[in-house]
């Protein structure tokens, strides 16, 4: 986020995290009190404070603090939020061979759901060859993002925050504008 024209790391408190762990067998330990002051004292000034604030406490206050269902309800709130009707589902909730990681995990998971195409965030070309994927039958995409410069309450634009910030100074219909500038 952006705390005093600066970027700022926050972090929710989480328990029994570890990289051996699934998502579904993690909690979210946090109350987000703190959270919400910090996000009060970055923001109370943002143009769409109010509405954002009140989004994001659909979001905090949602009831199942399983991460991978809190995650998934941080999603469909957002998502909602911006009219994007889009499906949404837990890999927990695939039946899929568990033993398989990286690339053949994805591969596995787009066959079980007659998937010929796969879009990753532009990182994963360091981890993905699209011949590869070809090779089992899907067409690998890679998405470059647009850190398009809007308004901020700082003077020199701060690239590459959160979607909080994006909202709090964009609200819906900027937000949506930015959205297709990918």
């Amino acid at each position: 986020i952006l705390l005093n024209g600066q970027k700022h790391m926050f972090t929710i408190t989480l328990n029994g995290a570890s990289p051996n762990k699934l998502f579904n067998e993690i909690t979210i330990k946090d109350d987000f009190k703190k959270f919400s002051r910090l996000i009060e004292s970055a923001y109370h000034k943002a143009p769409y404070y109010a509405e954002v604030s009140a989004l994001l406490e659909r979001i905090y206050n949602y009831e199942d603090k399983s991460l991978g269902a809190f995650m998934m309800n941080s999603f469909r709130v957002v998502l909602d939020y911006l009219e994007i009707d889009t499906k949404l589902l837990l890999s927990s909730t695939i039946e899929k061979d568990n033993s398989l990681r990286g690339k053949d995990k994805v591969k596995h998971i787009c066959h079980l759901l007659g998937a010929d195409t796969y879009y990753n965030a532009i990182g994963g070309q360091e981890l993905y060859d699209k011949d590869d994927f070809k090779a089992d039958g899907i067409d690998l995409h890679f998405v470059q993002t647009n850190l398009a410069p809007y308004a901020q309450s700082t003077n020199e634009f701060v690239a590459g925050l959160s979607i909080i910030d994006v909202l709090m100074h964009n609200g819906k219909e900027g937000t949506k504008k930015l959205l297709k500038e990918y």
